[in-house]
């Protein structure tokens, strides 16, 4: 059996993103995303963080990774290479448990969006090819090469970057005609090891494609990255996940269950000295109710709070409401409500925020938090809402689902 592992680099230092590698990302640490995908190859026999961070050590761990030293500081710094990282951890591995792989594959986590099988395709790219140094992950370029220059200096001439072998100006050429060309990203390296001991080299010089579908392109450096594709992860787009994989919205919906705290209110409550209690809610949630009734949508809210409140807000929005419910008890009470109105689970999306909401999530067709659910609802949610709860949540979410009617 080849011996395979997984070796994913992690500094506990960024200064883009402080903490970024266990910074949470769709609902799961970021290192997670990379985890998961060594976890899934069904080739990959061991799987190793390389950090200088305890506290990143910790949650690798709690996501299945072994995390058997600590990275030295020197090797831990912003512009410390890849190389000198693979050379640590490998020498280490040999130097305090006789461990020698013949595989190394390289899992960033500023990568996390991965093709279910990719692990495993590079390795037998590698492992089918005698000559093969490495195996690297790559997209078509989204910029031609062929097209760009060197800068000299103001006031001085360009000149061509690349040139094309019976081709004079390869810049003036249609794109069609000029050499296809390919982006390295930072999904994956499969790479043997003698390629790291014996040529000092991530890659030596026999380098094959892997080559990946555009789509899934990512390489997290800003918070805005970081929203951007935390929206891909709820695009419906197939990939590796930390957890259960994300269902896409149902094709046909027949009814919306809300919450009330935490999804129709903001979660606070104002209380005068008499004990009366005034929630805060968004206006703008009311304005598709009318046009998703004539689509033949329902929409309804769900909450265990007994105020009255709830009764008031929903009448104010021209829904139905059930209040009052058990803690423990709304996933049964839902069900109920789709029997007696003889509606199919699949076709119902429920809108929560917290634990409560999960066994209502297990019934939906299709389960969506608002922008500051609790961790766990996130995580098991097939969709969550750039807006927070009383801020226009609903109003999203209908304006999703009606954009979806129609396209």
């Amino acid at each position: 059996m080849t011996e395979i592992l997984a070796l994913i680099p992690a500094r506990g230092g960024s200064k883009g993103i402080p903490h970024k590698n266990i910074r949470s990302f769709a609902g799961y640490p970021l290192i997670a995303w990379s985890i998961a995908a060594a976890k899934r190859s069904s080739l990959v026999t061991r799987i190793i963080v390389s950090t200088d961070d305890e506290e990143i050590m910790t949650v690798a761990q709690e996501w299945g990774a072994e995390t058997p030293f600590l990275r030295p500081s020197e090797l831990a710094q912003d512009h410390t290479t890849d190389l000198p990282v693979f050379e640590h951890a490998l020498k280490w591995l040999e130097d305090m448990e006789g461990y020698h792989p013949e595989v190394v594959v390289q899992l960033r986590p500023t990568s996390p969006i991965r093709p279910k099988t990719m692990v495993d395709d590079a390795i037998r790219i590698l492992l089918n090819h005698d000559d093969a140094d490495c195996v690297r992950g790559v997209v078509p370029a989204g910029q031609n090469p062929f097209k760009m220059w060197r800068f000299n200096g103001e006031g001085k001439p360009l000149n061509p970057l690349l040139e094309v072998e019976g081709l004079p100006e390869p810049y003036n050429a249609p794109r069609q005609i000029l050499p296809p060309v390919y982006w390295q990203t930072g999904h994956i390296d499969a790479i043997r090891v003698s390629t790291i001991t014996r040529k000092n080299s991530l890659t030596g010089n026999v380098i094959y494609p892997l080559v990946i579908d555009p789509k899934y392109t990512v390489d997290i450096d800003t918070l805005a990255d970081w929203a951007k594709y935390e929206a891909l992860v709820y695009s419906g787009l197939e990939m590796v996940s930390p957890g259960n994989p994300r269902r896409p919205m149902p094709e046909a919906i027949k009814m919306i269950i809300c919450d009330f705290d935490g999804v129709v209110t903001n979660n606070l409550v104002l209380t005068d000295e008499n004990g009366k209690e005034t929630v805060s809610a968004s206006r703008s949630d009311s304005m598709h109710i009318k046009t998703l009734r004539e689509k033949g949508i329902e929409v309804m809210i769900l909450s265990s709070e007994p105020n009255p409140v709830v009764m008031a807000r929903a009448k104010k929005m021209g829904v139905e409401a059930m209040h009052g419910i058990g803690m423990q008890d709304k996933g049964r009470v839902m069900r109920e409500v789709l029997e007696q109105k003889n509606v199919k689970a699949e076709t119902v999306v429920y809108i929560g925020n917290d634990l409560n909401d999960l066994p209502c999530f297990e019934i939906a067709g299709w389960s969506v938090a608002v922008a500051d659910a609790y961790p766990e609802v996130i995580r098991a949610a097939d969709f969550v809402l750039t807006k927070t709860g009383g801020h226009g949540a609903i109003r999203e979410l209908c304006e999703i689902v009606l954009k979806n009617l129609s396209a």
